[in-house]
């Protein structure tokens, strides 16, 4: 597997930045997370650890060197995700639960899986044009049953998150073929509230990810002014040419069954070490065994 791979994140005007990204990998396959905590409740920056954490966990537990499944691991890990965040309220002994988006995407083989929960997006480029992004998880974004009455006011307040008291909602696409030089980006609502659709395209269709990356978030950072967001990109270019090789980051040289990975530094670094794997594969357990009793009744 080749790639490049670029990352970056600032904090803008904001007293602290509640966004976390990553990636990690194997020789033959490639993980990349980013979660931007929910401002309005506790600890969102804890929220986004917490999710980054546990699935990069499960990813080095589980790619061996490739997953299975990248669309259940993905809808697993971010389940897992979520119950951990949840623990981490119940324990404690929280009124309010940290809260998170999440976008995540496995490259495997020649195609790219990804899933979201919220507004943190991800965009694939081709050739100069937008092959497709997520749609955000607000009734901005997608026309909810029932909530017709409502789309005049708040339409941007997301339905679903992790961490909250319901079940979260989470869309799984792919695999989607990647072809040499396709673009692929992860941010958090920060770059694309400030920027449109067509800024971030030419961005990355007219420069390598390592030169793309700082532009875009620099002239997000510029565009919401003193009060901007936290604004964090993560973003990859399939098979680079060798033209990049400077700036690569390469699966090549990582060696079997051998990790990489690139992990934000933040404040709650420490709670990678207090991840109960027990608590993950209980959590893991649930969810099976909740497939299995729905599968049974549509039966």
């Amino acid at each position: 597997m080749k790639f490049s791979v670029f990352q970056l994140s600032r904090i803008g005007g904001r007293a602290m930045n509640e966004d976390r990204m990553g990636h990690c990998y194997t020789r033959e396959s490639g993980l990349f997370v980013l979660a931007d905590g929910m401002g309005g409740h506790p600890e969102g920056e804890v929220a986004a650890q917490l999710a980054l954490d546990t699935i990069c966990a499960l990813y080095q537990k589980e790619a061996k060197p490739t997953l299975q499944d990248p669309a259940d691991f993905l809808s697993n890990a971010l389940l897992a995700a979520h119950h951990q965040i949840v623990r981490h309220a119940s324990q404690k002994g929280m009124l309010d639960t940290p809260r998170t988006t999440l976008v995540a995407a496995v490259v495997q083989g020649t195609s790219a899986t990804w899933v979201h929960c919220g507004d943190s997006r991800l965009y694939i480029v081709r050739d100069g044009e937008l092959l497709l992004r997520t749609r955000d998880h607000s009734f901005l974004e997608q026309e909810r049953p029932g909530f017709t009455e409502f789309a005049p006011v708040n339409r941007n307040i997301l339905f679903t998150c992790l961490g909250s008291p319901s079940k979260p909602i989470l869309d799984i696409a792919g695999p989607f073929p990647l072809l040499q030089g396709d673009k692929l980006m992860l941010c958090s609502d920060g770059l694309w509230g400030s920027l449109s659709d067509a800024e971030i395209v030419q961005q990355l269709t007219d420069n390598s990810v390592s030169q793309a990356v700082p532009q875009l978030v620099d002239n997000a950072l510029r565009a919401g002014g003193e009060h901007s967001d936290n604004v964090t990109v993560v973003a990859m270019e399939w098979e680079t040419p060798e033209a990049f090789a400077p700036t690569r980051d390469s699966a090549d040289s990582a060696m079997e069954g051998v990790f990489a990975s690139t992990l934000q530094a933040g404040l709650y670094d420490s709670l990678t070490d207090d991840l109960d794997e027990a608590m993950i594969e209980r959590s893991i357990a649930e969810i099976n065994a909740a497939i299995r009793r729905s599968a049974g009744k549509k039966a």
